[in-house]
């Protein structure tokens, strides 16, 4: 649920902050006044598409904000994600924030929980937490690739649509491979002799993880063995036997350790000075004897120089061809043996998955079958459902039905006699058909409505899918356009309904539909310091009373007596809502 929103220079508000709560919310003031901005704020919140134009003139940045209240069913969902991506608040997961700066420059940063994230996150939360309705989901509603998706969604058909859609992943993976191992096939012999020849040429190498760095070291010793020896030998020479008539260091260190140890054995106190020479000393013969076996091994072989060298140039070019170090050739090595293992029984291979591929398509049907049968059932619910609602939106013998059709395939799914097209969701074409008056007869709904019949239809579609809709929070942006008063009070009673189990914010133009609203905000444009902005006022007792008259046409005392008979017929409607629940 939508608990606090915080808006700061966007568009044409300064600065807003507004809390809700549960029930239905409404909206009301004058065109223009920034009752869709409000809604628009929402909209980014949840993942909308952001432009620098939105930033309020003369502002840096805009800054929404919005805390939501997390309840079953979307908290397990919302937690889940956070969860995934380490976002969960330490003392739990009871709420949620979200937040969006939008720059004049153009850059903008979206944070969940004060951690930046990417917008694709937001909208991912913002799927579970809040469905807006507004003008454009019209446009949405009237989009044909959609209506199957609104049928499953009224239909509840999560399981026998998950179970169809692990065999069709099961078939779409083995048909793929089915259709590579097919196209290899015909250029095996020639694909078989190529991965042979790699195969072959990499494992007479007989290559080691490491051998080129330690064969470099190596070269660089035999390369340089006469520098390395002499060096070797003025090392050793001295410290044990010295330079050009010095004494070597070795002697200098034991005439050291001797005048030390007679230093000790007057002051005791320097019994240890005397051990660390002599541990010195021991460190020095000991350094000594490991140059001289280094230089033992120091020796000029260029016989050896010439096959480290060889070794070293066959090693590069296989790293050249077939990666850019020895393990990458030995695992391109292992990638051939299996391709040329695959090839070599791809007979058998062919044979298991054209098998798992028939054995899938029959899957495929039954399971197709059977959800094309539970949507069946659940469409003919749904058309009487709507059917009912647009009586009562004042649409008489209007008629809905949802068209479900199966199209013939040559390679499509075996269902009886027939071949039938599958997708990912099942066998099933789904379009929303409608006949808004008596005896015109069923025609697509993207075809057929006018403005203020499409605006009915929609809603009372809305009306019976948001009962199946677990997001807590449903917004409907002037989804009254286009009807009267009277059908107005109809559709306020079923908003009302609506927000016994969703917390719903509504933005009318229609007295009729505000009077059933639990909270009444009112949006209306003010003058501060020679600028335009939005403020929001909540509306209780007679000024409320005051709105609905404007609303009505002007604050008469006819209208005021009207506005107070919209708010009691409203609460007594609401409270047999309660009762009856």
């Amino acid at each position: 649920m939508l608990a606090e929103l915080r808006i700061r220079d966007f568009a044409i508000i300064r600065q807003l902050t507004l809390s809700f709560d549960r029930g239905l919310m409404i909206f009301t003031g004058e065109t223009g006044a920034g009752k869709s901005i409000i809604i628009d704020a929402v909209e980014l919140l949840i993942g909308g598409r952001a432009e620098n134009t939105m930033v309020r003139s003369g502002a840096e940045v805009a800054l929404l904000e919005a805390r939501f209240e997390l309840m079953p069913p979307a908290k397990e969902a919302v937690v889940a994600i956070l969860a995934g991506e380490e976002l969960l608040e330490a003392d739990g997961a009871g709420e949620i924030h979200l937040s969006r700066e939008i720059r004049s420059e153009g850059r903008n940063v979206c944070r969940v929980n004060g951690r930046v994230v990417p917008l694709s996150l937001l909208r991912q939360l913002g799927d579970q937490l809040v469905d807006v309705h507004g003008q454009s989901e019209h446009l949405s509603l009237l989009t044909v690739r959609q209506h199957l998706a609104l049928l499953d969604r009224y239909a509840e058909v999560e399981e026998p649509l998950a179970a169809y859609q692990a065999v069709y992943e099961q078939w779409r993976q083995a048909q793929s491979e089915l259709e590579r191992l097919r196209q290899r096939e015909r250029d095996a012999a020639q694909r078989a002799d190529y991965l042979t020849f790699q195969v072959e040429e990499i494992e007479v190498a007989k290559l080691k993880p490491g051998e080129d760095e330690q064969l470099e070291a190596e070269r660089t010793r035999l390369a340089n063995a006469e520098k390395l020896s002499a060096l070797a030998e003025a090392a050793v020479a001295a410290l044990t036997e010295g330079l050009q008539g010095r004494p070597a260091a070795g002697d200098l260190l034991g005439e050291a350790v001797e005048s030390v140890g007679e230093l000790a054995a007057v002051d005791p106190s320097l019994k240890e000075v005397h051990d660390e020479s002599q541990v010195l000393l021991e460190q020095l013969i000991d350094l000594s004897r490991r140059l001289r076996d280094y230089r033992e091994t120091v020796e000029f072989h260029p016989t050896r120089l010439d096959e480290v060298q060889e070794r070293l140039t066959a090693i590069q070019g296989l790293k050249r061809k077939y990666g850019g170090s020895i393990e990458h050739v030995l695992v391109h090595a292992q990638q051939a043996r299996q391709e040329l293992d695959e090839i070599t029984h791809a007979e058998e291979r062919l044979a298991e998955l054209s098998q798992l591929v028939e054995d899938s398509l029959l899957q495929i049907s039954r399971l197709g079958a059977d959800l094309s049968q539970v949507r069946r059932l659940a469409a003919e619910r749904m058309a009487a459902a709507v059917g009912a609602e647009l009586q009562d939106l004042n649409m008489p013998g209007a008629e809905f039905a949802v068209e479900q059709e199966w199209q013939q395939q040559p390679a499509g799914a075996p269902v009886g006699d027939q071949r039938v097209a599958f997708g990912p969701s099942g066998l099933d074409q789904v379009e929303f058909l409608v006949a808004p008056n008596p005896g015109e007869g069923l025609k697509p709904l993207v075809k057929t409505a006018s403005g203020g019949e499409t605006s009915r239809l929609m809603l009372g579609l809305k009306g019976v899918l948001a009962k199946a809709d677990e997001t807590p929070t449903l917004i409907f942006d002037e989804i009254d356009q286009g009807i009267g008063g009277r059908v107005g009070a109809v559709v306020g009673h079923k908003l009302s309904v609506l927000a016994g189990g969703h917390q719903v914010l509504c933005i009318t133009h229609l007295p009729q539909l505000a009077a059933f609203g639990d909270r009444h905000y009112r949006v209306e444009k003010a003058v501060e310091a020679g600028r335009t902005e939005t403020q929001v006022r909540r509306l209780e007792g007679e000024a409320r009373v005051e709105e609905l008259a404007l609303m009505l046409g002007g604050t008469t005392e006819p209208n005021l007596e009207s506005a107070r008979g919209l708010l009691a017929e409203a609460e007594i409607q609401k409270k047999a809502v309660e009762l009856a629940g």
